[in-house]
């Protein structure tokens, strides 16, 4: 039997155990929308629980809204004149090599941010036993950058692998694989100005060679052409005369040749020289110090991108 005194022990206790409960529900109901739990959904998922933060007091919260951000929390975009360009390592299908034709590609500084800008291209080919990143080894794309910093109007540049070293164009597929499949790629995949006269062709020692043989068979693609220690190739040499009397004067690419004086491919280079000075076709010919080396040519990267960019002015 329950005496009357346990009894209301008994009541006492629930009643003030009702109490407590009902007091907590009312302080965490005030926050409780602010916070999921674990069985609640939304739209049939399940929702990740929060944690609470601590209550705040007028005090803190008078704290927080009238205290500026600290400046080092404040981030900024940086500027893409500042990033310099892009340098990208990639391929496409080659149907005409049967594999990949592999190419690095160099974009000009806020390519991707000037999205209704357009660029003339310069297609730069490497020496015999190089690959497609001699041009990059010499300093291209830091050159660039310096240049387009200076006031230079800038350019895209391509540099494609020829993986025949010691072809020629009758069993090099290296030609049709330019002509038929990169560029049209290039233009289809890059902002170009897609013209003869916004499109350069050069390359060093046996890439001068075939920048020398695209723009002389292929003169309504190319409006300028650069032989650095231009090596001809042999097939191209007993016909050179032939093929500048095939282009008509207004149509003949704008011409820059350079060579070390103390280069082997001189002689060669000269006699295309003076083939060049015979008919009056407009060109530039420089010798200067050095070798057939990476160090002669690297040294004269930004002549040549000067040169180069001179035609695209205004474009």
């Amino acid at each position: 039997m329950i005496t009357n005194a346990a009894f209301n022990r008994i009541t006492t206790s629930q009643y003030n155990s009702r109490i407590l409960l009902l007091t907590m529900l009312i302080i965490l109901g005030g926050c409780s929308s602010q916070y999921i739990t674990a069985s609640e959904t939304k739209n049939g998922e399940t929702l990740t629980p929060t944690s609470s933060p601590p209550m705040l007091t007028a005090a803190t919260r008078q704290d927080r809204t009238s205290t500026p951000m600290s400046p080092s929390t404040i981030t900024h975009e940086p500027d893409c004149t500042t990033l310099g360009g892009q340098v990208v390592a990639t391929h496409i299908p080659s149907k005409n090599i049967h594999g990949d034709l592999n190419f690095h590609i160099y974009l000009p500084p806020c390519y991707d941010q000037n999205t209704t800008l357009r660029y003339p291209v310069l297609y730069l080919i490497h020496g015999q036993t190089y690959n497609d990143d001699q041009w990059v080894r010499l300093g291209v794309p830091q050159t660039m950058d310096k240049l387009i910093s200076e006031g230079v109007p800038p350019f895209i540049i391509v540099m494609p692998y020829d993986k025949y070293h010691y072809r020629q164009p009758a069993t090099d597929p290296f030609d049709e694989a330019v002509v038929d499949e990169l560029i049209p790629n290039i233009d289809g995949r890059y902002r170009t100005i897609p013209n003869r006269t916004s499109r350069a062709v050069g390359g060093l020692s046996r890439g001068g060679g075939w920048a020398l043989h695209f723009a002389l068979t292929h003169p309504e693609l190319f409006g300028a052409f650069g032989g650095h220690s231009l090596a001809i190739l042999d097939e191209d040499g007993a016909h050179l005369n032939r093929l500048l009397d095939a282009i008509p004067p207004d149509e003949m690419p704008h011409m820059y040749m350079d060579i070390g004086k103390s280069d082997g491919l001189r002689a060669s280079a000269a006699k295309f020289e003076t083939q060049l000075t015979e008919r009056g076709i407009p060109h530039e010919w420089y010798v200067n110090p050095g070798f057939h080396d990476e160090k002669y040519w690297s040294s004269h990267v930004e002549e040549y991108l000067k040169w180069y960019a001179s035609g695209w002015v205004g474009e």
